[in-house]
């Protein structure tokens, strides 16, 4: 569902992303793993068409800024940006629009704004929402369209427990029905439960590769594959 090749991405003399290359099937959650610095967040805004970027980035076929692919796509970003003059429900009846949808939208927008209790301030507007309700927003937004592909940066900033626990639910719920997920974050403890393969950043670059199956073979643990790609880094430096 999801292919990069070479993706490279550069400020000035800086490469954010080095030759990136990599792929996320349906029904397959991904994890791009890494320290501060390491190129997360910029792949998964270049893979959402926000940057521009040397290289090839498909999804289901399509290049990533066509509008075949836009449609197929849902991106949660790290940092919501709800719109001060819309209310939670006219952000929902946006995204109904912009991807025309069909009916029944109502329905699953209702079943979101539950399962994230918005669905008693949908009369709120962006601007008097809190950060943690401005997240729980985007992600209502970015699953109302059924996206075949979800890029999520940094889920679980911001969110309170009960969020958290529903966020992963519906993460599973999503690859069960196919959805090709891809989820950039260093904090290791919220996606443990959910990955089935893991790209490890570092200084740009994809420092390893590994499925959860590959890891239960030789009994190591992710946070162990983390730290000793991590600390290689840290020892030849010293």
């Amino acid at each position: 569902m999801l292919k990069t090749e070479g993706l490279t991405k550069k400020y000035g003399s800086l490469k954010a992303n080095d030759d990136i290359c990599f792929e996320v099937a349906a029904g397959e959650i991904a994890v791009l793993l890494g320290p501060n610095g390491a190129g997360k967040s910029t792949a998964i805004k270049a893979i959402a068409g926000l940057l521009r970027f040397q290289g090839k980035i498909e999804i289901g076929g399509y290049p990533n800024k066509s509008v075949q692919a836009k449609r197929l796509l849902g991106y949660i970003p790290e940092i919501p940006t709800a719109y001060d003059l819309l209310t939670i429900d006219e952000h929902m009846q946006f995204i109904a629009r912009a991807y025309s949808l069909g009916d029944g939208w109502e329905n699953r927008a209702q079943e979101l704004l539950n399962r994230l209790e918005l669905a008693d301030k949908t009369k709120k507007l962006g601007k008097e929402l809190s950060k943690g309700m401005q997240q729980k927003l985007s992600i209502c937004c970015a699953l109302l369209s059924e996206p075949k592909l979800l890029l999520v940066d940094e889920p679980m900033v911001g969110l309170d427990p009960h969020a958290i626990k529903e966020l992963k639910k519906i993460l599973l719920e999503e690859r069960a029905k196919g959805t090709a997920i891809l989820i950039s974050t260093h904090l290791l403890d919220s996606v443990e439960d959910l990955w089935d393969k893991t790209f490890i950043l570092m200084d740009g670059k994809i420092a390893v590769t590994r499925t959860k199956a590959e890891l239960m073979n030789t009994g190591e643990s992710l946070e162990q594959l983390f730290f000793e790609i991590t600390e290689k880094k840290d020892e030849a430096a010293s």
